[in-house]
């Protein structure tokens, strides 16, 4: 039996959602102690429970909304459950927000040792892996530009060869492969499945159902925050697509 390197139990989130625009923080206080502040609950995800088994690649599926990004936000720890709890083991390069780590204002040199600092890499690490990150990026020419004038096609080539550069237990791709050209999104298959050769387990959200199958072995369906499906990539695309 394989081992599993993450476990969510019972998660589910919560947001608050404010009815009224509330200007400065002195209305919000006036209108707290009068108790005038009205919220609508949106459940973005409700009791989730499913395991990762080390080497899987994993697909998540289903409609804007169904929580699939708040889910892997979770599992990456950007965000903290309402309730619920998540086990990960080993090292993660979350590829959530592309280029969340990032200055806008500093050239995308400068941004590869700040990017690499905020994962947890030394300088030294950073410049010795410099010429293969900007290499894989393709973006020799615009080191010295500031990261504002980048397209997002740019941003994203630039945090996936961040967040790649070394070999992550667990990888989570968040519509990564939707962004760039196409021959830059066959460059990052190749990596991700180089990673996979070598044990990396993956996390993949897509709204591209062909990708899904390609790239992953297993796939969750998320509608409304709740599994509604859980099994074989295949089988699960062919019921999400049958909707």
């Amino acid at each position: 039996m394989k081992e599993s390197i993450i476990e969510v139990e019972d998660v589910s989130m919560l947001f608050n959602l404010s009815s009224e625009k509330i200007d400065n923080f002195k209305e919000y206080f006036v209108k707290l102690l009068k108790r005038q502040l009205f919220y609508n609950e949106f459940i973005a995800l409700k009791d989730v429970s499913f395991k990762v088994e080390k080497g899987d690649i994993l697909g998540l599926v289903g409609l804007n909304g169904a929580g699939k990004s708040t889910l892997l936000k979770i599992i990456a720890g950007v965000l903290k459950p309402t309730t619920g709890n998540v086990s990960v083991k080993g090292s993660m390069a979350p590829l959530i927000e592309l280029g969340a780590g990032f200055n806008l204002d500093l050239s995308a040199e400068e941004n590869i040792y700040l990017n690499g600092a905020v994962l947890g890499y030394s300088r030294d690490f950073m410049k010795q892996k410099y010429n293969e990150i900007v290499d894989f990026s393709e973006l020799h020419e615009f080191m010295n530009v500031p990261i504002k004038n980048f397209s997002s096609g740019m941003i994203a080539r630039l945090a996936f060869s961040i967040a790649t550069i070394i070999e992550p237990d667990i990888l989570i791709v968040d519509e990564v492969l939707a962004v760039g050209d196409y021959k830059f999104q066959e460059k990052c298959k190749i990596k991700i499945n180089s990673l996979l050769s070598k044990g990396t387990t993956v996390l993949f959200v897509s709204h591209s159902s062909a990708q899904v199958k390609e790239i992953c072995n297993k796939a969750i369906w998320i509608e409304k925050g709740k599994i509604i499906m859980a099994g074989t990539a295949d089988e699960v695309v062919d019921q999400y697509s049958m909707v």
